[in-house]
């Protein structure tokens, strides 16, 4: 399923899709980045409140890990952004949506940088 929703007008990024799963070890690839093409994201996957994996066109996967935990993003696996520019950055910032009974705003917070990973060797 893709996890980058729209629903009135917002761009909704980790739209929560089944059972969570615990994610797969890791290991950095390659020396983070500031930014991303917004188009170039396929998917975004919540781990946990300081955590997001985005899945980009072409199976490369970016992690990035928030400068300070997240309220609720865990639970919720839902977040907007609004960006002016056709990246999103490191300065940019995520609003958590709550759901049930409707979308509503939750907490705002920074993002850190995209860490290339792949999957650590079993």
């Amino acid at each position: 399923m893709r996890a980058i929703c729209l629903a009135a007008g917002i761009l909704l990024a980790g739209c929560a899709s089944g059972p969570r799963t615990p994610p797969a070890p890791v290991v950095a690839t390659r020396v983070p980045v500031s930014c991303v093409n917004i188009q170039n994201i396929r998917q975004t996957n919540v781990i946990d409140d300081s955590t997001i994996d985005f899945v980009m066109r072409g199976g490369e996967t970016l992690r990035n890990r928030l400068p300070n935990s997240c309220p609720q993003l865990g639970f919720e696996r839902a977040f907007s952004y609004s960006t002016s520019i056709s990246q999103l950055c490191s300065v940019d910032i995520i609003t958590v949506l709550q759901q049930g009974g409707g979308i509503r705003r939750g907490a705002s917070c920074g993002l850190g940088p995209f860490t290339p990973i792949a999957p650590q060797a079993r």
